[in-house]
């Protein structure tokens, strides 16, 4: 690296021997360098420091547009005062003027052109006499600009060998900076992966293990991303009660995620304390809305399945009307209560089925709104039919064969797929 400096000075040095094309081609094959750097910090101070080397320049600075391209911000400079951190409009300045109109600017005497602004100067002490500006330019965008100030040799005036020059070293300047941010950005997405792979490693542990046929009860959820604002969940206390859920949360991402991962935990340790329906919402309830934030909000039927009593016993708040199949008909339960996280102090009403004379069904806005034969949505009317044709199924194989009808692999899923049967039929 050091020999190729030493023949880019010598070429300088020399100017008169070699042509203008043999200097850009040996100083491309120099900057080209940059380029390998994918530290932004390292590979701006690089070029700024071999920049004033090759342009006898007595400062050097580079600006980048940051803030929706509202400010450039100095992210690097070389010379007698250190300006990095330094913000300016993106419209002010020969920078300025550089950057909105993406074409260099050589202003030889600063002090007759209108667009100089002294304030820096005033700051720093610094004189200014003569500026050369060249923008950033990446597939014809502009990311910022670079800046020559003074030229130390000849009369102090920059030329128009320079402004090439420069035009030169702000391309393979422009290049190193896309490519530091396109690897950082690859860093930062893969760890975001990692993340998201890990939390819906989490997610699937806090869903219940199948129990098999003879249980009442059975769920699938299939998410949509990553990570689910969807879930369910069942269990069988010490004291025989079966206590379950099947829940959405609004929005979607990390933070329904996390919403759903809280609220989860929530109800299955109240659960094991609680046996009323509607005093176990409403404690849980109370307890999201001293938390929640960003008005999220959770859509859920809770209850418990007593087997003695071989009753079902839950409330609804704010979530998709259950499906009761009995007596060859089908009947939607409504709501009775708001969805919990949005009204501290909300009570819950409960609803009480008999377990034996039918199968409850409860899902979410996934499943009557999956597309199906012309991308029309399920609704409850679709899922009726797909009940109907597989009534005479055992429970877990039904919901996976009703998944399997509106769930189709690798291709885009508008929403997570959540559903749950509780069926206890007569032997």
């Amino acid at each position: 690296m050091s020999t190729a400096i030493d023949n880019v000075l010598d070429l300088f040095e020399n100017a008169e021997e070699h042509s203008l094309e043999e200097q850009l081609g040996l100083l491309a094959e120099i900057t080209q360098s940059f380029a390998l750097s994918l530290d932004i910090n390292e590979t701006l101070q690089n070029a700024l420091e071999k920049f004033l080397q090759y342009l006898h320049a007595e400062a050097d600075s580079i600006f980048l547009l940051e803030n929706d391209g509202t400010e450039l911000v100095c992210r690097g400079c070389a010379g007698p005062v250190d300006i990095t951190g330094l913000r300016l409009p993106s419209d002010k300045g020969i920078v300025g003027k550089t950057v909105t109109s993406k074409s260099c600017q050589m202003v030889k005497d600063v002090s007759k052109d209108a667009n100089f602004s002294q304030n820096v100067d005033e700051d720093t002490g610094f004189i200014t006499r003569s500026i050369l500006c060249a923008p950033l330019m990446v597939n014809e965008e502009c990311i910022g600009a670079l800046e020559l100030i003074n030229k130390r040799s000849g009369d102090g005036l920059f030329e128009e060998r320079d402004q090439h020059l420069l035009m030169s070293l702000a391309a393979a300047a422009a290049l190193a900076i896309h490519n530091a941010r396109m690897a950082d950005q690859l860093v930062v997405q893969q760890r975001m992966q990692k993340e998201l792979e890990l939390a819906r490693e989490i997610q699937e542990s806090l869903l219940p293990d199948e129990q098999g046929n003879d249980f009442p009860v059975f769920g699938i959820n299939v998410p949509a991303r990553e990570v689910s604002g969807d879930f369910f969940d069942f269990f069988q206390r010490d004291d025989g009660l079966i206590y379950f859920n099947l829940a959405d949360v609004s929005g979607k991402g990390m933070n329904a995620a996390l919403l759903m991962a809280k609220t989860t935990s929530l109800l299955r340790y109240a659960a094991k304390r609680i046996s009323d329906a509607g005093e176990h919402l409403a404690r849980v309830n109370d307890e999201i809305c001293e938390t929640v934030s960003h008005g999220m909000f959770i859509t859920i039927v809770s209850g418990f399945i007593d087997l003695e009593r071989r009753v079902i016993e839950f409330a609804n708040a704010g979530h998709q009307p259950p499906l009761y199949h009995h007596d060859g008909k089908f009947e939607e339960i409504d709501a009775t209560a708001p969805p919990i996280g949005i009204i501290s102090g909300a009570e819950f009403p409960v609803s009480t089925l008999p377990l034996d004379e039918g199968s409850l069904y409860l899902f979410t806005d996934g499943i009557t709104e999956a597309p199906v034969e012309n991308n029309e949505q399920l609704e409850v009317s679709g899922l009726i039919k797909l009940i109907e044709a597989s009534y005479d199924v055992e429970g877990s194989e039904r919901l996976a064969g009703i998944v399997e009808k509106i769930y189709v692999p690798d291709v885009s899923q508008h929403d997570d797929i959540t559903i749950m049967l509780i069926e206890c039929k007569t032997q």
